[in-house]
């Protein structure tokens, strides 16, 4: 089948936004590709804080996200392919009137996030049993599209995004059966300026790809390689400094109804992490291809 049906695997960012990773095991042929719009919520009110789990979401109890994500990918070659994200946030508390009026703090923050650009280069094709294994290597950069605010001490807990450009280079290896069963690993290196960690990527996804539907599992993580623990020692407030790490567990399913049309829809959940809330997420998505 043609993997451009299957962009969902790609445009659906279930928490966090780029939970995911922000690009897929597959490739885009020459000259076609895809554009997803997807909506996406997720709510936490428990916080995977050290040395434990606290119930709560410090001074807004509850804290949920709802995003709007453009998504494109396309084939400038069968080997090469770019893509292209843009996110818009709208971030929510859930804090007292009586907390607002004490502190001056809002229950809302929203705006444009990150740009994110990525590159995808097939390195190498192989026939292995009864399909092929896929080598892509891809390098790109994530940098803010607005000048939303990371640094407002608490109220930073509702912040957009941790303001940092940042630049990632992933590598991926996709079987695929010629019945559609695929799987692919993906291992990456994230460079963080604005003084937040640099972080470990990585992701397993398997799942099926044909004709009339496409449908994964995937499990996903990050391991920030340095960073201080919120409320701890070296702790100054400045939450984007704060040492994130997580492990996601989710699923996603798409099935084409027209000819250059088709619909998706995911779940996820944060399963362990550090500095993070425990977060479940659902994703709904439209995608065109051509």
């Amino acid at each position: 089948m043609k993997t451009k049906i299957i962009l969902l695997a790609l445009g659906m960012f279930s928490l966090h936004v780029a939970a995911q990773s922000p690009v897929s095991g597959f490739m885009q042929n020459s000259g076609e590709g895809a554009i997803s719009l997807s909506y996406n919520f997720e709510s936490f009110d428990k916080v995977l804080l050290v040395p434990s789990e606290i119930d709560g979401v410090p001074v807004f109890n509850e804290k949920s996200l709802s995003s709007f994500n453009l998504y494109s990918e396309v084939g400038l070659s069968d080997r090469f392919n770019v893509t292209l994200s843009i996110p818009y946030i709208d971030a929510e508390g859930e804090a007292s009137q009586a907390v607002l009026d004490e502190t001056g703090f809002e229950n809302s923050r929203n705006g444009l996030q990150d740009l994110g650009i990525h590159l995808k280069y097939l390195v190498a094709r192989l026939e292995l049993g009864q399909g092929n294994l896929d080598l892509i290597g891809s390098v790109g950069i994530e940098t803010p599209l607005s000048d939303y605010e990371v640094d407002e001490g608490l109220q930073s807990i509702l912040a957009i995004g941790n303001g940092s450009t940042r630049f990632n280079s992933i590598g991926i290896a996709t079987y695929k059966l010629q019945n559609g069963l695929f799987a692919t690993g993906q291992f990456g290196y994230s460079i963080r300026n604005n003084d937040v960690p640099n972080a470990l990527l990585s992701q397993l996804k398997v799942g099926y790809a044909g004709a009339k539907i496409y449908g994964d599992v995937y499990l996903g993580s990050q391991k920030s390689t340095s960073g201080v623990d919120i409320l701890g020692e070296g702790f100054t407030g400045f939450f984007p400094a704060a040492e994130v790490s997580y492990t996601i567990l989710g699923a996603n399913v798409y099935v084409p109804f027209a000819d250059k049309l088709g619909a998706s829809v995911g779940v996820g959940q944060i399963l362990t992490g550090r500095n993070i809330g425990k977060a479940t997420g659902v994703s709904a998505g439209l995608t065109y291809s051509f």
